[in-house]
């Protein structure tokens, strides 16, 4: 928690400019196709990461019907000159809606998993997430309930927070969100991380070589519902025509240090604050317009 005077610093800079924002101009809503091309510096999940960077080039495809339901398909590919390949594959579909104050999402996630993938959410086969926003005209503020599944471990549930304001200018073509997340919940996808990946145990590599750590790895707040991360962003994005341009940094504040227990050590993890980026192109492909 020492880092929260920069964060209510930084949410104290951020408030001021929020309030310059204009309202979004009702447009038509439409059906349409999304082709996208994005790039993540590091895979992050709940301010954890793994200890070896993990950046992906996500091509993503998507088709959203203007009766609110969605499907979308991405691969994400990782960079790393020495360990280069299609680490995840993600199916998902749900439904959304948008109203002048109100809005929501329910969405299912199916995660594919390379066998040799060190990420963060490495265990994880899917979820369910639920989301409803309340715009306030000062901020907008919105909740979030999820369940993470793996078929190792139980079941993740998630909970939180987030306030945010859009900014436009450019005719709404140009938007900037200052945003600020709190985010908590249990930690099996973190246990099993650990059991596969982290502490020398990589999946599909060294567990033969440290055959007394596998499945002795034990997280002793893994079923508790703490906070885990607190976090800010900044998405930026710009529209020309059906292109639409983004770049959004993120700070995250990482909380509730773990005690990791094995057949051989006890220790107190150390989480250290984590910056990383977004950025990317999108093109959409209207094909149904509302009457």
């Amino acid at each position: 928690m020492k880092n929260l005077p920069l964060l209510f610093y930084l949410l104290l800079v951020a408030l001021p400019i929020s309030l310059m924002g204009q309202n979004l101009k009702n447009k038509d809503k439409n059906s349409y196709v999304l082709f996208s091309l994005n790039y993540e510096s590091d895979a992050v999940f709940m301010g954890r990461n793994d200890s070896v960077r993990a950046p992906y080039l996500v091509p993503s495809l998507g088709f959203y019907d203007r009766s609110g339901f969605f499907a979308d398909a991405s691969l994400s590919y990782l960079t790393k000159s020495e360990e280069s390949r299609i680490d995840l594959f993600l199916l998902t579909a749900g439904y959304q809606f948008n109203s002048k104050k109100l809005s929501g999402l329910l969405s299912g996630t199916k995660y594919f998993f390379s066998k040799d993938s060190y990420s963060i959410q490495s265990e994880i086969e899917g979820d369910l997430t639920a989301t409803l926003g309340y715009d306030l005209s000062l901020f907008k503020i919105s909740l979030t309930a999820s369940s993470y599944f793996s078929s190792n471990s139980s079941t993740d549930f998630f909970g939180g927070i987030q306030l945010d304001k859009s900014i436009y200018a450019l005719d709404d073509n140009f938007e900037i969100t200052p945003t600020f997340n709190i985010f908590g919940g249990s930690q099996y996808f973190y246990q099993e991380y650990y059991t596969y990946n982290r502490l020398g145990n990589r999946k599909g590599k060294s567990n033969l070589q440290n055959p007394s750590i596998n499945n002795s790895i034990a997280i002793k707040e893994v079923n508790q519902f703490n906070v885990l991360n607190l976090e800010i962003s900044l998405p930026i994005q710009f529209q020309s025509n059906s292109f639409l341009f983004s770049i959004s940094p993120h700070w995250a504040f990482p909380q509730s240090n773990a005690t990791i227990t094995t057949n051989e050590i006890i220790l107190k993890e150390d989480l250290k604050n984590i910056f990383y980026w977004s950025g990317g192109i999108s093109y959409w492909l209207n094909t149904k317009k509302r009457k």
